[in-house]
């Protein structure tokens, strides 16, 4: 197998920095730092998939996730608001043109939502007054405009599609309109700020109203007829994967902390965390390597079933050997893995709090 590259070739040493020495304070902030934002601005990294004709990267799905693995890599909750709001902005091929361009008009333009449809979207004449509640937003904090999920209602009765199932639709909002609420109580990814927010008897446009579909994009360009599914699933796993790089690299500092400082460990048993160390990484990077080729294929092919189920088998393989190499070292890491203050265990924290993503959860 080709030796396949470290993902912190895509980054600067100047943008690692940036990055990790204000990781503890971002955390502490719960939202990204300052200084992280302006890096986040300054390299347009919120508008990775938005539309060339809107001013964003429409970055191919291949260079894509090895992006966001390597941001992933520098610090998780980074890398996960850039993936999520980036993948916000992906919709940008979906919207109407004139909305679309009042968006993207803000150099500082960041979409965040929820993919779970807990609101409604009751028609009234030309528009919609929309309701509801939704959980976990990565990067709301620093949303410019936020989606929602909405079940469609006329009359006060749902609307059905052709099939007899609900009609469910999403909504772009501005900031102004959704109130926040604290909702992000868990143990990792604590610096994306992933809170709840609501919205009371919303009144919009229809323009505000979008469909994703590939026959409903707007843009004529291969990123938006691109499935969403396996969008979502390989830019997910990528994200897993640059985690557990963080974790294993740091994992060679705990290593030898732990035998210059615990006199009880045998010769013998370092040699065995050593291979131990050795066998995660060749299995990791030889899960990558069958991730990254998937993705490759299917961007070059999207309309072949077989090449986007690989998308979609490959992406969780990632995931799951990313939470198990992980696993497996780190009970040779010490008390150090386990301070809530120490780089190593806020690595380990958000990537056991990303991997509970429903959509990696499954093999199949």
């Amino acid at each position: 197998m080709e030796k396949i590259q470290h993902p912190s070739y895509l980054l600067t040493p100047e943008w690692i920095d940036t990055i990790r020495n204000n990781a503890q304070e971002a955390e502490r902030m719960g939202k990204l730092h300052p200084a992280q934002l302006q890096l986040v601005y300054e390299q347009q990294w919120f508008n990775l998939l938005a539309p060339h004709r809107y001013g964003g990267a429409e970055t191919p799905l291949p260079q894509l996730v090895k992006t966001e693995e390597a941001l992933a890599w520098a610090d998780g909750s980074l890398g996960w608001v850039v993936t999520l709001c980036c993948g916000a902005g992906w919709f940008g091929g979906f919207m109407n043109p004139a909305i679309a361009r009042q968006i993207y008009s803000d150099k500082h333009v960041c979409l965040a939502g929820s993919g779970a449809a807990t609101g409604t979207a009751t028609i009234t004449g030309d528009g919609y007054i929309i309701n509801g509640g939704w959980k976990y937003a990565s990067g709301v904090h620093h949303a410019t405009y936020i989606t929602v999920n909405c079940n469609i209602l006329n009359d006060g009765s749902p609307v059905l599609n052709k099939d007899g199932t609900p009609l469910i639709l999403p909504f772009v909002l501005d900031r102004k309109d959704v109130m926040l609420q604290p909702g992000w109580k868990y143990m990792g990814m604590i610096a994306t700020g992933s809170d709840a927010y609501m919205v009371n008897d919303l009144r919009v446009d229809k323009a505000r109203c979008f469909k994703i579909d590939p026959e409903a994009t707007v843009i004529d360009a291969p990123l938006y007829t691109y499935p969403f599914l396996q969008l979502a699933e390989a830019t997910l796993a990528a994200n897993l994967s640059g985690m557990a790089i963080h974790f294993m690299d740091l994992c060679a500092s705990a290593f030898e902390s732990r035998i210059i400082n615990i006199r009880r460990i045998k010769p013998e048993n370092v040699e065995v965390m050593n291979e131990m160390m050795r066998y995660a990484i060749g299995l990791h990077d030889q899960s990558r390597a069958t991730f990254f080729s998937a993705v490759e294929n299917s961007w070059s092919d999207p309309k072949n079933e077989d090449k986007l189920m690989a998308v979609s088998s490959t992406s969780r393989v990632l995931a799951k050997i990313s939470r198990e190499c992980v696993d497996e070292l780190y009970p040779y890491c010490g008390l150090q893995a386990a301070s809530a203050d120490s780089e190593i265990n806020r690595a380990w924290r958000d990537l056991h709090t990303a991997s509970q993503h429903s959509l990696l959860t499954f093999l199949n």
